[in-house]
């Protein structure tokens, strides 16, 4: 089993989007990353990544973990936007617009099946595409052709599929020298929008199941995801709300004290 978290991780740490997709903020360039409860986990033993989650310009919560955190300590209700949704938000509007927009990441044959389905669905969008080398991290060399072939392209949006963390992690790093005007990490939608793996249908998604649908699918690789760090967000959740009921309380009662001794008789011949 992983170890624990070795330094301090608080769901308070990370700024969620509380908004809707359609009040983006208009900003020169933008980098929109995606937090669930397994990326908030990993983001506790990996302080490049909590980073890049941080230096996020728009953090959207994928997940109803989140969702409920957010409700939960901030009294803020909120909805489950996932990086599906943001993908498919932004492609409509390139659509309209007659934009551009670039995919990095994931196999030449899914990037294939992503260029066949925009053809059909959006054929207003200009599409440039990139297979950077699967490994664990990249060499400068490699870096430098990534970087080269975005900024080629000039793209007004650039999608990220390397997986968590290493997409966000890159994009925070190189997001300066990118010549993109929003850039996603959007991880698993490059093989959901290619056709490769199955997105659970709406109606789990409405009802907040998705995440036992990709289990009951592919129970080797979500098992650990779901069944050990859930408990663990769940644990860090109970403890915030319980620090936070504790605050709450210890201001409560320190007002109550103040406004007693305003009241108080210093001497009882003032009564």
């Amino acid at each position: 089993m992983d170890q624990l978290p070795s330094f301090e991780n608080r769901i308070n740490d990370y700024s969620l989007y509380t908004k809707n997709l359609n009040e983006l903020p208009l900003l020169p360039k933008i980098l929109i990353n995606t937090i669930n409860q397994y990326s908030y986990c990993m983001a506790g033993k990996d302080l490049a990544f909590k980073a890049a989650l941080q230096g996020s310009d728009v953090l959207l919560p994928d997940g109803i973990g989140m969702v409920a955190a957010v409700r939960f300590l901030k009294g803020q209700k909120i909805e489950k936007i996932a990086g599906m949704d943001l993908h498919l938000h932004l492609l409509k509007k390139l659509n309209v617009g007659g934009g551009r927009c670039f995919y990095l990441g994931s196999s030449e044959s899914t990037l294939k099946s992503i260029s066949s389905r925009l053809s059909k669905e959006c054929p207003a969008v200009k599409v440039g595409f990139y297979s950077p080398p699967f490994a664990k991290s990249f060499t400068y060399a490699e870096d430098l052709k990534m970087i080269e072939a975005v900024n080629s392209f000039q793209p007004d949006v650039l999608f990220i599929g390397m997986t968590a963390p290493r997409q966000e992690k890159w994009a925070f790093v190189h997001k300066g020298v990118l010549d993109a005007k929003v850039i996603c990490s959007i991880g698993a939608v490059f093989d959901f929008y290619a056709g490769t793996v199955e997105r659970p249908g709406t109606a789990w998604i409405n009802f907040g199941l998705e995440w036992f649908i990709r289990l009951i699918k592919e129970p080797k690789r979500m098992w650990k995801r779901y069944l050990y760090y859930g408990p663990i967000f769940i644990k860090d959740l109970l403890v915030e709300m319980t620090v936070k009921m504790i605050s709450s309380r210890g201001v409560f009662l320190s007002k109550n004290r103040n406004e007693q001794a305003i009241y108080e008789p210093k001497d009882l011949e003032e009564i």
